[in-house]
């Protein structure tokens, strides 16, 4: 008896004893970590000196170990350490890295790549994604590569580590290495398209790589005619350029050999269309009618056909009057051809646009409203545009309460949706024209949290434009005088807006709406096709820098203007050049390095 209450107590006092040191040697890990992250290196070593010899802080105590030692340039200590503890775990290469890193730490630069490649060649297929993974936790990308690729050379597979690869050469922003590396995962496997789109987008930021991908993609094109895949990603590719019209003609091209419906030449359609590219829609517009009259898209195609042509003759200054009743012969055909019915409510808005805003004829384009209004099963999204438009022609013939109330109906009808902040928009912009501009803040506002994000855009600029001409001044009188000449702009009198505008540079001179009138000067001598004129006034906003916040619209515009109207290339490549370097964050970028590389010669459809 007495002897097993001994051994209890014997046990009892041995776990106490152990305990005790745990507890002990916990507390000196704890301290060696305080020493180490003060920088007290010395203390730090003398701790993890003796902790390393224990089996169960092994794991913890090393990597810090490693650290200090290198940290004080003990590299004979630091090797010994990385050579026993190599020893002591033969099939963890990891740590043969850690040796590389010493020599590397001592400047034995070439002993650390004699080693790291000695390591590398006696790579075992399983020691791969350990070494490699080990490489990158240490910056030492170089070798982490070339550990994938041994690797893919043991395998004899050319996608083995494909995606490691991948993300090691976009972190990188190695483009030369990782086009042809995601290109040969898409030609494997065409179901990987939307997450090399994805890694291309977020590694193929300047020019340079997006030709180089481009001039890649063609290549595969040719050789692998049947991976649509490819097609697809070349498509892609000149939508992130903004050069619709050459994702067009690699989208019919698809279509005529695979005969799919034109699914995607619609789509490229409405992309150019909404980016204003009018010689592509029309294109893409055509093809299907063309070659689907009795396809599901013939309808559809057939109005935004007449719906680019319209944008592009309300684009083309001075605008056509004949183009106009062109337009709207066009219109009446299509009616003529399908009945006037819910499926054509949109035709008839289009046609009252041309004849109110255009031909001055607002009595047949308020009938034609009405008349898509009443249309019995019409779409209530398209009923309420017709209102809209309807708003818009009663403040064409000077009578706001109309038009608000019927901004009002759709704000009711169509609460918290696009069509429904639309409306706000337009009650907004009414209450700017009356000078209003504590009401018309109060809707700019809301509607700055728009979804859309065009009209959150126009929200904000609608709003700069009123608290950035009256919030230091408490007269508004030079704001209202301003907001009255943009209804007449909406409301077409040109010359009468011209002639205000002069005298508001003679009445406020050096006011801070000066670069708002020089541009709206210029915007209207475009419409009416003074060209010259415009660019005069252009030229007033970009040569003085006191006007920044219009410098690059001004500047793009000029460019613009040469090149289109004043069919004068050298003066817009030049204007162009000077945008790309002045104005790198503008949104005009893409469309003006588009442009750019047009005139140059150096574009590639």
């Amino acid at each position: 008896m007495p002897t097993i209450i001994f051994r209890i107590l014997l046990s009892a006092i041995l776990v106490l004893i152990v305990t005790f040191a745990a507890t002990a040697q916990n507390q000196e890990l704890q301290l060696a970590r305080e020493y180490y992250s003060k920088g007290d290196y010395a203390k730090a070593e003398e701790l993890y000196n003796k902790l390393i010899e224990q089996p169960r802080y092994f794991q913890a105590v090393y990597p810090d170990y490693l650290k200090v030692l290198l940290a004080q340039r003990n590299y004979k200590e630091a090797e010994k350490l990385v050579k026993k503890t190599a020893k002591r775990y033969p099939d963890m290469p990891n740590y043969q890295v850690d040796l590389g890193r010493i020599y590397q730490a001592a400047g034995d630069k070439a002993a650390a790549e004699k080693h790291f490649n000695k390591l590398i060649e006696q790579l075992k297929p399983e020691q791969v994604l350990v070494v490699a993974s080990v490489f990158m936790q240490n910056d030492l990308f170089d070798y982490a590569e070339k550990a994938y690729l041994r690797g893919r050379e043991l395998t004899g597979n050319p996608l083995e580590h494909n995606r490691s690869l991948i993300a090691l050469y976009a972190y990188r922003q190695k483009n030369t290495n990782l086009i042809p590396e995601i290109l040969n995962l898409l030609q494997a496997d065409e179901n990987e398209l939307g997450y090399v789109q994805n890694m291309l987008q977020n590694s193929m930021r300047e020019e340079k790589n997006l030709d180089e991908l481009e001039k890649e993609l063609i290549l595969r094109v040719q050789q692998n005619p049947d991976k649509l895949a490819y097609n697809e990603l070349l498509i892609w590719l000149y939508i992130q350029r903004k050069d619709f019209y050459a994702a067009l003609m690699q989208a019919r091209a698809v279509d005529k050999r695979t005969r799919s419906g034109g699914t995607r030449v619609m789509e490229l359609g409405a992309i150019s269309l909404k980016n204003n590219d009018y010689e592509g829609a029309i294109e893409a517009y055509e093809y299907i009618v063309k070659e689907y009259p009795e396809g599901p898209y013939y309808l559809i195609a057939r109005q935004r056909l007449i719906n680019a042509r319209e944008e592009q003759v309300q684009n083309t200054f001075p605008v056509d009057k004949d183009k106009i009743g062109a337009l709207i012969t066009d219109y009446e055909a299509l009616l003529s051809e399908v009945g006037r019915s819910a499926k054509t409510v949109e035709v008839l808005q289009h046609m009252a646009g041309l004849y109110a805003f255009y031909l001055n004829d607002r009595e047949k384009a308020i009938a034609l409203l009405q008349e898509a209004i009443d249309m019995p099963r019409a779409n209530l999204d398209l009923v309420a545009n017709s209102k809209l438009t309807l708003g818009d022609i009663y403040l064409l013939k000077g009578e706001p309460w109309e038009s608000t109330l019927l901004y009002s109906q759709v704000e009711r009808s169509h609460k918290e949706t696009t069509i429904g902040h639309e409306a706000k928009l337009r009650n907004a912009r009414l209450n700017y024209y009356k000078g209003d501009f504590e009401l018309a803040q109060a809707h700019l506002d809301i509607l700055k949290l728009a979804t859309s994000r065009e009209i959150a855009n126009d929200a904000m600029n609608l709003s700069l434009l009123i608290t950035d001409n009256t919030g230091l001044d408490t007269s508004t009188v030079a704001m209202e005088e301003y907001a009255a000449i943009d209804l007449l702009v909406f409301q077409n009198k040109l010359p009468e807006a011209i002639a205000a505008l002069d005298e508001m540079l003679q009445k406020y001179s050096g006011h801070s709406l000066t670069d708002e009138i020089y541009f709206q000067k210029a915007n209207i001598y475009e419409r009416m096709g003074k060209f010259e004129q415009a660019i005069d006034n252009l030229n007033k906003i970009v040569s003085n820098p006191q006007y920044d916040i219009l410098s690059d619209d001004a500047l793009y515009r000029m460019a613009y203007i040469y090149e289109e109207n004043l069919k004068d290339p050298g003066k817009a490549q030049q204007l162009y050049n000077d945008f790309l370097i002045k104005h790198q964050g503008s949104i005009y970028m893409a469309e003006a390095r588009k442009r750019f590389r047009k005139l140059r010669g150096d574009a590639v459809n």
